[in-house]
């Protein structure tokens, strides 16, 4: 799990935890993503399953994942929750058993302009698991790292609605 205050208005970091392009630049160079979908990977996540081929180092396929992202806005008052749920198809991705994955924003609570950031993975990759482990610590690691050092950019990604412009 990790827990971050991301420099950034909790409206632009909810775009850019719906965005595809900052889900594959925060886990490069070490894990790149292929859309598998037709017309290759929507402007932003949406409801619903999306295969992605799996690249380590980000040109190496070493598996096949489906997405399965649900968006959460109601459930907790403030808050806005990524969840993906997906499950591997075939290569490494096909060795967990379970994964869920949780990402959420909402407003910090020091800082109405900042942005209180939670990712929460959970996995079974039955014996594997221990195995597993370290390599998901020091990638989620990562993952956190780059986030905090691109919040700042992400007030420039466009917005997707009137209400996100106001």
């Amino acid at each position: 799990m990790l827990k971050e205050r991301l420099d950034v208005r909790p409206e632009a970091a909810w775009r850019a935890l719906r965005s595809p392009t900052v889900m594959r630049e925060v886990a490069g160079p070490w894990l790149g993503y292929a859309s598998l979908e037709d017309g290759g990977f929507p402007a932003v996540w949406e409801d619903g399953v999306h295969p992605v081929q799996l690249l380590a180092a980000g040109a190496v396929p070493v598996g096949v994942q489906e997405l399965g992202i649900s968006l959460d806005t109601e459930r907790h008052r403030g808050v806005r929750i990524v969840r993906d749920s997906g499950s591997g198809l075939a290569g490494l991705p096909s060795v967990f058993r379970t994964w869920y994955h949780r990402m959420a924003v909402s407003p910090h609570p020091d800082d109405p302009t900042a942005t209180l950031y939670r990712d929460r993975l959970e996995f079974d990759a039955g014996p594997a698991t221990a195995a597993m482990w370290p390599g998901l610590w020091t990638l989620w690691q990562w993952r956190g790292l780059r986030l905090k050092q691109l919040a700042p950019s992400f007030d420039e990604l466009p917005p997707e609605s009137a209400d996100d412009a106001a």
